[in-house]
């Protein structure tokens, strides 16, 4: 069985590693959660909200796979199935059923808030440890911030 090691020592790629696995657990559950309020909002924001939040799922599918293949690039698997997303979930989730427009965008908005919370810190903590990597985690903290704007915005 082939072995990926990538350029980091044991100690930069741990702690990258780290970093890179939630980040994926993060971007994979924000495009669940996404996904499961654009089949069930409702309201007079409807085609708005629906639409913007197509555009978060794509934001975050991006994201989490140029992420995820850093991971295998510097040694580390990282672990994207529904057992370990929904057990390291750290968001808060949307009810079941029809969701109204306002609800949806302050769900959207206080989960994104604490997504580009853990990616400011991922990002500092991979600073010295993997500047590559960290510069990945930049890009996607820069897009999840303007998602998080556009949606602050419709509150």
């Amino acid at each position: 069985m082939t072995k990926i090691h990538g350029p980091l020592d044991n100690g930069a790629r741990k702690t990258t590693g780290e970093a890179l696995q939630t980040a994926v657990v993060d971007l994979i559950d924000l495009s669940l959660t996404a996904k499961q309020c654009h089949w069930n909002v409702t309201g007079r924001s409807f085609r708005s909200v629906h639409l913007q939040l197509d555009e978060l799922v794509d934001v975050a599918r991006k994201h989490t796979d140029v992420l995820a293949e850093r991971a295998v690039a510097i040694g580390v698997n990282p672990d994207g199935r529904s057992p370990k997303v929904a057990g390291d979930s750290k968001a808060p989730q949307a009810d079941p059923g029809y969701l109204q427009d306002d609800k949806v965008i302050a769900l959207i908005t206080d989960v994104l808030n604490g997504v580009v919370a853990r990616f400011r810190e991922r990002v500092d903590a991979t600073a010295e440890a993997d500047p590559v990597s960290q510069d990945q985690l930049i890009a996607a903290s820069e897009d999840l911030e303007q998602q998080h704007w556009m949606f602050e915005a419709m509150r």
